[in-house]
């Protein structure tokens, strides 16, 4: 079974949502069974590079919040993130760009599988860590090494704008046909949808529906062919039967 998972860095429900599906997952019975893919999914894909700034004035000014009340959202996300096992710094961090981090994670899935690992740290890096991974490429080398890719294969990604672009947007594209306009959003086995960051609960609920939902194969036709015990053996005057 396949769970796709949209989401952005920059998006703290992601981070949160991240940490209870992989509960869900780690207590679902048929857990090796499922491959998890990350889709890219930027909040603000006309975000130029370069563009970046504090979070607790955007967000007063993106929700027509007071800055007080920007801080009391985030202290309450902080909550959320602690009761989830997450450090999450609730003042001084910063937002920008995603665009350059989601091709890194295609890299990182397409080279070496490691696609969960980088995503994992990028979030960290973004909500627990002071330093800022936004305009800085040497910091998201240093992310994608602990990651285990090589240093010099993720500066070359960085420094070549159109490296997996197509993927990131296609992503994107798919995410608007599917329905979802905000993230998380988590797709399982392309039958069922979940929204948001749920409860681990429900994620094992959801879990559990599609895998006993799965359809077995029909088969249209059945004739000879190998398996593992050998090999059909033709029956003389079967050509002409």
């Amino acid at each position: 079974m396949r769970v796709e998972i949209w989401s952005d860095i920059a998006c703290p429900w992601c981070y949160v949502g991240k940490a209870r599906f992989e509960k869900a997952l780690a207590a679902f019975p048929h857990r090796d069974d499922v491959e998890v893919v990350h889709r890219s999914f930027e909040l603000d894909p006309s975000r130029a590079k370069g563009d970046s700034g504090p979070v607790i004035p955007m967000l007063a000014k993106k929700y027509g919040m007071s800055e007080e009340q920007a801080k009391e959202a985030e202290r309450n996300l902080g909550v959320n993130a602690s009761s989830e096992g997450l450090d999450y710094l609730t003042e001084g961090r910063d937002h920008g760009s995603t665009f350059d981090m989601h091709r890194l994670l295609h890299f990182a899935k397409e080279e070496q599988g490691r696609q969960d690992e980088l995503l994992g740290l990028l979030y960290r890096a973004n909500f627990a860590e002071e330093r800022s991974v936004f305009d800085d490429d040497e910091r998201l080398v240093e992310l994608a090494v602990a990651a285990g890719l090589d240093a010099d294969d993720a500066r070359a990604v960085l420094a070549d704008p159109s490296r997996y672009a197509d993927d990131v947007r296609a992503d994107e594209r798919e995410a608007a046909e599917l329905g979802a306009n905000g993230v998380p959003f988590f797709v399982l086995d392309r039958k069922y949808g979940v929204s948001g960051a749920q409860p681990a609960d429900v994620f094992g609920q959801a879990l559990e529906q599609a895998w006993g939902s799965r359809s077995p194969l029909t088969t249209l036709a059945d004739g000879d062919a190998c398996g593992p015990d050998g090999c059909a053996v033709p029956q003389a005057g079967a050509e002409n039967a």
